[in-house]
């Protein structure tokens, strides 16, 4: 009989190199992959994965498709980073342009 496997929370965090608080956090709030809670085991199935990957990569490649028929360049910095601050603006604000 063929077993279908599954990951806890904490080897799919390690799997996606985030927390898995982040998971609590996306299961709370009704995001993330889908997943299975078995008494007080929570399990997600490696197909629920990776249609959730599968999902976030053509996020990505819609978002740049459609940048790409506006015919406009995506953002750039309009500040050089290497530039010093200018010595009249605060700290915190040094980001920004003179």
């Amino acid at each position: 009989m063929l077993q279908t496997q599954n990951l806890n929370q904490k080897e799919l965090a390690r799997r996606w190199g985030i927390s898995h608080r982040t998971l609590e956090r996306w299961r709370y709030a009704g995001k993330g992959p889908a997943y299975l809670k078995l008494g007080g085991r929570v399990l997600y199935r490696l197909a629920d994965i990776a249609e959730f990957e599968e999902s976030q990569l053509q996020r990505a490649v819609r978002i740049s498709e459609a940048v790409a028929r506006t015919g406009q360049s995506p953002r750039q910095l309009t500040v050089d980073p290497t530039r010093a601050p200018c010595p009249t603006v605060p700290l915190r604000r040094s980001l920004r342009a003179c």
